[in-house]
């Protein structure tokens, strides 16, 4: 009896030797099996195994402080995410981090405080504007927030996040031209996520909204809309006339091609823009039509898009291997959205 005791306490100690000789990031790589399992509690005792180790290891208190927000010990969770947001090499996803823990217990002073000094310190940071901005819409404060989606817009265009929120937002307020422009470009930045889902509905709503009668010219005369906007109207203006409806995928098709053909001839020298010049490159590659049904098929009428691919199989493939060969980027200075 006294041999297996030993043996045991043997046992014992060689476990908890072995266990303290994992490195923290072999004791990081285990908390992320564990987090993947949904085993918090387990995920965050490993991690705080691997902060004693190495306390200033900022991927470990991301970990860390994540974690804790996962298993809802907020005031955890902001005590290690102060502790990675003050050192010298903290990045954007430090404060972005720290920031979902603020967003969860409805902290919006403490958090606005946070992202104020994350845009001092990274003030070109796509992320962290989606972030403040997606506070200011949790406090109610739709029209601050809007205003950070655009300048995450214009100061960081690939990042898609703010593409998302603003087309949303301009859905909801009914600005169809603001919809049109940015629900395709983020379809085009976020072309294979769960959330493209979510985009091309209002796309099309958008584009049957802004194609109905006289909506256009509303638009035009409107003091908001810039004089970038309102060259884009007048070339959509152009091409709503060569088609007597704008139900369907097709009659859509047709308006946009006799849109991009007009705005190659007239308006690209003088306002570059990457979306334009895409729709431009699939309409000579023969691929534009499959394009446009990408975008508005499953919301006009899925069924529709099944037949079309039936009978038009090259084109299908061909803009298939395209979409998911490339990669679209915007470059800066094409931002003509200010008033």
């Amino acid at each position: 009896m006294k041999y297996f005791l030993i043996f045991g306490v043997c046992i014992l100690g060689i476990t908890t030797t072995f266990a303290q000789q994992l490195s923290a990031k072999q004791l990081q790589e285990t908390s992320r099996t564990q987090l993947q399992k949904g085993d918090y509690d387990n995920a965050v005792r490993t991690l705080e195994r691997a902060k004693l180790q190495e306390p200033i290891n900022i991927e470990v208190l991301k970990d860390l402080s994540f974690a804790n927000y996962l298993k809802r010990d907020f005031a955890r969770a902001i005590e290690v995410g102060k502790e990675m947001t003050e050192l010298p090499d903290a990045d954007p996803q430090c404060f972005q981090i720290l920031g979902l823990s603020y967003k969860g217990i409805a902290a919006y002073k403490e958090g606005a405080k946070l992202y104020k000094a994350a845009l001092k310190k990274f003030p070109g940071s796509g992320v962290i504007y989606n972030e403040y901005a997606e506070l200011l819409a949790l406090d109610k404060s739709m029209d601050e927030a809007i205003g950070l989606w655009e300048k995450g817009i214009e100061l960081d265009p690939g990042y898609s996040s703010n593409y998302y929120n603003a087309t949303m937002y301009y859905s909801r307020s009914k600005n169809w031209m603001r919809t049109i422009l940015y629900g395709e470009i983020f379809l085009n930045l976020e072309s294979f996520s769960t959330r493209t889902g979510d985009i091309k509905p209002v796309l099309f709503d958008a584009y049957k909204n802004i194609l109905a009668p006289s909506v256009i010219g509303q638009f035009q005369n409107a003091k908001t809309t810039t004089t970038f906007e309102k060259a884009v109207l007048e070339s959509l203006g152009k091409a709503a006339s060569t088609v007597k409806s704008s139900a369907s995928v097709e009659d859509i098709t047709s308006i946009r091609t006799h849109f991009i053909v007009d705005w190659l001839q007239e308006k690209q020298a003088r306002y570059p823009f990457r979306l334009f010049d895409h729709q431009q490159y699939l309409l000579s590659q023969g691929l534009f039509e499959a394009y446009n049904y990408w975008l508005f098929s499953a919301s006009a009428n899925e069924g529709s898009y099944k037949i079309w691919q039936n009978n038009h199989p090259k084109e299908m493939e061909g803009f298939k291997t395209f979409q998911e060969s490339r990669v679209f980027k915007i470059p800066g200075a094409q931002y003509y959205f200010s008033r």
